[in-house]
């Protein structure tokens, strides 16, 4: 009895069968594993992050591309206006404060950039007595002869007396250029050697360079009507 079961075991073509059985109970682990990496619980905030990423990569509404093209460092030269004296500007920020005329008194930061250097600002301006920097707004008339204001020999404000004369000396560009500008608003401009630091040049900008000019309008004090 024994002999005939042996026979009929090794009679079995089961031996031809084990590599079969092998393979699709791999398959199926594989499967198994497959759908309980899929059945991990997933929070609300996971799917909302996920579902959003391919809009946020694809889809732009067309506020956010002008927000995103003001925010280039470099604008195209396309995108400036001029100026009725030939400069070529570009409003970074409109402002919505009062507006700057020819004859106000404004007080603005401004910085001169050459190369992305800042080469002048009014936002290292120093104090007479003593080696601290402070950011002195700079405050002169719009459309007034350039340089009129630095003739002062003082100027008192809340960081103690500060000299005028040794405040940064701003581009002959930023006199005009400035009219226009609203409260609030900021103005990129590029300014020529005959409107900027002519053949002499100033700290980084050498004789001869153009440069960009960035203005912040802080204040306007309107001219009084029928004043001088």
């Amino acid at each position: 009895m024994a002999v005939a079961i042996t026979k009929s075991l090794d009679s079995c073509p089961i031996h031809r069968l084990l590599p079969q059985i092998r393979s699709q109970s791999t398959a199926n682990r594989r499967e198994n594993a497959s759908q309980e990496w899929f059945s991990l619980p997933i929070s609300r905030r996971s799917v909302i992050l996920i579902s959003s990423l391919p809009l946020a990569l694809v889809s732009v509404s067309p506020s956010s591309e002008a927000r995103e093209r003001r925010s280039r460092k470099t604008i195209p030269l396309e995108d400036y206006l001029t100026s009725p004296n030939g400069l070529k500007y570009y409003d970074i920020e409109e402002g919505k404060g009062p507006v700057a005329e020819k004859g106000s008194t404004v007080q603005v930061h401004f910085d001169c950039l050459y190369r992305g250097i800042t080469a002048v600002s009014s936002r290292e301006s120093k104090l007479l007595a003593g080696n601290r920097i402070i950011a002195q707004p700079y405050e002169f008339k719009v459309g007034a002869p350039p340089g009129k204001e630095r003739k002062r020999d003082f100027v008192d404000n809340p960081n103690g007396l500060f000299s005028a004369q040794a405040a940064p000396k701003p581009p002959p560009a930023m006199y005009s250029i400035t009219e226009g500008m609203k409260v609030g608003g900021k103005r990129t401009v590029i300014v020529p050697p005959e409107a900027g630091y002519g053949q002499k040049g100033m700290n980084e900008i050498p004789p001869g360079a153009t440069f960009e000019l960035n203005i912040e309008l802080l204040e306007v004090v309107q001219p009084e009507k029928g004043g001088a």
